[in-house]
């Protein structure tokens, strides 16, 4: 694993957002604008490597379902801070009847610096985004730039597939809508959602757009209803379930969530059972379960018990996103308990490339390794000031 200068390409900006990555750009508190889309540097691999990678993913990915079993089974979503009976008992169910629910993706992070084993920092497992970025323009760069090498990407054949597979999970006759918030000011959202209409529908699949903000309830039928008043029967939302089913519309999501083939029911991707491995408290589990696993670092759910005196530790809210709520304790710091639960994990700093911290984004899709997205900060914590860097296999 190296990482190169290169030259960018003189109309990098133009390209990149007609490949759909239409957030090049970062707006910084200075009010300055930095490049998200990051091309003046690139990571090199070896097959070796990248074969490696698949193979923890594939291993991490089966560890993780086996961790949702274990919570399942052992009536501990409490451990997840999912407190509400009913919603415990639907993502139990759907847990149980996850074979006749369509799942798509997720992307594992990683602290990978090529000389020791791969280890796993979170799985976003329910709306990941850098979706788009991954699968297409750090395609078309290597395509520019690097002709005879190959990249660790096949996201969009195994998009396009999985949705052709799981066709048959979907209620025939009706359109698979995609949803995402208005209240998204970059884009990416809204472009993370349009890829994957896109490959729904090279899919054969029939698909709308709609915001979430724009699907209603029809209290006459007791049904969720799109802006034409037609029954909203299929949907995938980059929405988190956290917010879906604790929102205003929140008992209408429970009452009519279909977990397998229920009539007039609403069909949401990702299932609610994602919220077992979207969770940050899933770390302490898998730790618990395969302890001393060579890809994991030690977690707890109850405090960071001994990590402040070995390599420290940082306190991850359960539900956090782009490092929000994140504190960093470094070796022999005095412990801060946030008020919120959270998960103390061992702090294992991120690889540094001449300044630049980097964190692989490992995807998944129907449950395969297919592909990885590689971004870098300038601080411990990769936050919403990270750049996407491209990749090559040489």
């Amino acid at each position: 694993m190296r990482r190169h200068s290169t030259e960018p390409r003189p109309d990098w900006q133009a390209t990149v957002e007609a490949q759909g990555l239409i957030y090049p750009l970062t707006r910084y508190p200075d009010d300055s604008l930095r490049p998200y889309w990051d091309e003046s540097a690139y990571y090199s691999f070896t097959a070796d490597e990248v074969e490696e990678l698949e193979e923890v993913v594939a291993e991490l990915h089966g560890m993780c379902l086996a961790a949702a079993e274990h919570l399942v089974a052992h009536d501990r979503l409490a451990d997840l801070d999912i407190t509400d009976p009913r919603l415990a008992a639907r993502v139990a169910e759907a847990w149980r009847r996850r074979a006749e629910l369509p799942s798509l993706y997720g992307r594992f992070d990683l602290r990978y610096d090529g000389r020791g084993p791969a280890k796993l920092l979170e799985y976003n497992a329910d709306t990941p985004t850098s979706l788009v970025e991954a699968a297409s323009p750090q395609w078309f760069w290597m395509e520019d730039r690097f002709p005879a090498a190959d990249q660790w990407n096949s996201l969009h054949e195994r998009l396009v597939a999985a949705w052709r597979r799981q066709a048959a999970l979907l209620p025939p006759g009706a359109p698979l809508h995609f949803a995402h918030s208005a209240d998204d000011e970059l884009g990416e959202d809204l472009m993370t959602v349009a890829y994957l209409r896109e490959t729904a529908e090279q899919a054969g699949l029939a698909t709308e757009a709609i915001a979430m903000e724009e699907i209603g309830w029809d209290p006459l039928s007791g049904r969720f209803v799109d802006q034409r008043l037609r029954f909203v029967r299929a949907c995938f939302k980059l929405y988190p379930w956290e917010w879906l089913a604790t929102d205003a519309f929140g008992p209408h999501v429970l009452d009519t969530l279909d977990n397998g083939g229920a009539t007039g029911a609403t069909l949401w991707i990702e299932p609610a059972w994602k919220m077992l491995l979207s969770n940050k408290a899933l770390l302490a589990v898998l730790w618990e379960l395969f302890p001393d696993h060579p890809n994991l670092l030690p977690a707890y759910l109850d405090g960071p018990r001994d990590l402040p005196a070995g390599p420290g530790y940082v306190a991850k809210p359960l539900l956090g996103r782009e490092g929000e709520g994140v504190i960093v304790h470094p070796p022999g710091a005095d412990p801060v308990r946030p008020e919120e639960p959270c998960c103390y994990q061992a702090l294992a700093p991120l690889p540094d490339f001449d300044g630049n911290r980097v964190v692989l984004g490992a995807w998944v899709v129907d449950g395969e390794p297919a592909g990885l997205g590689i971004r870098e900060s300038a601080g411990l914590v990769t936050d919403g000031y990270a750049r996407f860097l491209p990749h090559v296999i040489r």
